[in-house]
């Protein structure tokens, strides 16, 4: 016996016996008026819960008529770019106070804060020998994958693992947060060394830095970065950081936590939603698409040629032929997506330090084609632009951050959100979400064996 690593004959064959049994009449979901994606035909979704953490407003009533309006996103009921312009204007790092805000429902004063930020950074400490007995052996090509190894494999390391007391509960999650950007940097590095062939770093993280600084010292062969670097790190960390209720992988962490488990394996199973390439890994199809366009368009200034690509994405004649701009559109916003209107400013501040205006000037170029092409090829009910991956993939590329790292930094962001939802959920209902799937496959009769063809 060996274990099966290649697809065979056989496995092609049953396959197609489950394709062709399991396939099914997509004209039932409209007669049964199943929401599928838990979302209606003008792709609103379900309501399935309630949140104080945080509010997508995509839409506003105007004289009764639901109509669309410019994105706006709200963390426990301040508006992103007020909070963002808070510390920004200050010149300070947010992750830390926006961490504090998601997870205890208010700002925190410079006292709570101060406290807040040694916490963190007192809990950046992995298990003695974590690193070269968990991330050190069997690298993945697949940083997600790594990361969730690693996740439930400190289930193993804690004294108290399925206590969902929540003290417990909120114990863990902080040192996960803490932890993530370690998890995510070493096991990039182990990658880069044992599979790559390049030469291995293990830095320690600084307890006199914040969480953005010790993405970049931990990464960097000489622990350099500038500045400017780590504040724009920040505020993508931020931005990233929650995003309402109903995206998957926080709607999976309510799912899971709702079954009664423990942390570790909800913030695992948090991890494989967020690693698909419809949620976390967008931001990669938008920089390997860019770099499609380039590889096929003869003259990238020429808004005529970027156009025709552009056409030919959508008709499925390009790139990976799924028919998308990649970056552009959102599941909940229509006019604009307020996270990338905020990031936009300091990308194109980044491309000029970087020496990457062209590159900018294309990103822009395509912002303002793809939603012409789009409403002209397409039927959009709601409008559509570019949303906040548009132009992390950039601003990470710009930083010198692997692609293979793109969506775990989404998730060391997003771990806080998680949280916070894991707590709202624990606090708030002792029901396990079930949702209802109707069978619409008719009874049959069982055959005994020596009578089936």
């Amino acid at each position: 016996m060996s274990f099966q690593m290649k697809t065979t004959p056989q496995i092609e064959m049953l396959t197609s016996e489950c394709v062709s049994h399991s396939t099914l009449d997509t004209s039932l979901y409209k007669k049964y008026d199943v929401k599928r994606g838990l979302r209606d035909l003008n792709g609103t979704g379900v309501l399935a819960g309630l949140t104080q953490i945080s509010n997508i407003v995509a839409f506003k009533d105007v004289d009764g008529v639901k109509t669309p309006c410019n994105g706006e996103l709200y963390y426990r009921g301040i508006n992103i770019k007020k909070l963002t312009a808070g510390f920004l204007e200050e010149d300070r790092f947010g992750f830390e106070e926006t961490a504090y805000l998601l997870l205890f429902g208010r700002l925190p004063n410079e006292a709570e804060l101060k406290e807040f930020t040694k916490l963190l950074a007192n809990q950046r400490a992995l298990p003695k020998n974590f690193v070269r007995d968990v991330i050190m052996k069997a690298p993945s090509k697949n940083m997600m994958n790594t990361l969730s190894r690693s996740v439930l494999t400190l289930y193993y390391y804690d004294s108290n693992p399925d206590d969902i007391s929540l003290s417990n509960v909120l114990r863990q999650c902080l040192n996960l947060i803490a932890d993530f950007p370690m998890l995510s940097v070493y096991g990039y590095q182990a990658y880069n060394h044992y599979i790559k062939g390049k030469s291995l770093y293990i830095h320690n993280p600084s307890r006199s830095l914040s969480t953005a600084e010790n993405i970049l010292r931990m990464l960097r062969p000489d622990k350099k970065f500038t500045h400017f670097e780590a504040k724009v790190l920040d505020l993508a960390l931020v931005l990233h950081m929650e995003h309402g209720g109903g995206n998957n992988s926080t709607f999976t962490t309510h799912v899971v936590t709702s079954s009664g488990t423990d942390t570790y394996s909800t913030i695992a199973a948090a991890l494989g939603s967020l690693k698909g390439p419809k949620h976390g890994g967008a931001n990669i199809k938008v920089v390997e698409m860019i770099a499609d366009l380039k590889k096929n368009v003869k003259d990238t200034t020429d808004p005529g040629q970027v156009e025709e690509y552009l056409r030919m994405l959508l008709h499925k004649e390009a790139f990976d032929r799924k028919g998308l701009i990649y970056g552009m559109g959102h599941a909940v916003y229509s006019i604009s997506d307020p996270r990338a209107e905020i990031f936009k400013r300091f990308v194109e501040e980044l491309a000029e330090e970087k020496g990457r205006e062209k590159d900018f000037r294309l990103y822009s170029m395509i912002e303002e084609l793809a939603k012409k092409v789009i409403a002209e090829e397409r039927h959009i009910y709601k409008g559509v632009s570019a949303n906040v991956d548009f132009y992390s993939g950039f601003v990470y590329s710009m930083l010198d951050l692997p692609t293979e790292l793109y969506t775990p930094i989404f998730a060391c962001a997003r771990i806080v959100g998680w949280s916070a939802h894991r707590m709202e959920e624990l606090i708030n209902t002792d029901k396990i979400i079930r949702p209802a799937y109707k069978n619409v496959l008719p009874e049959q009769d069982y055959v005994p064996l020596r009578e089936r063809e």
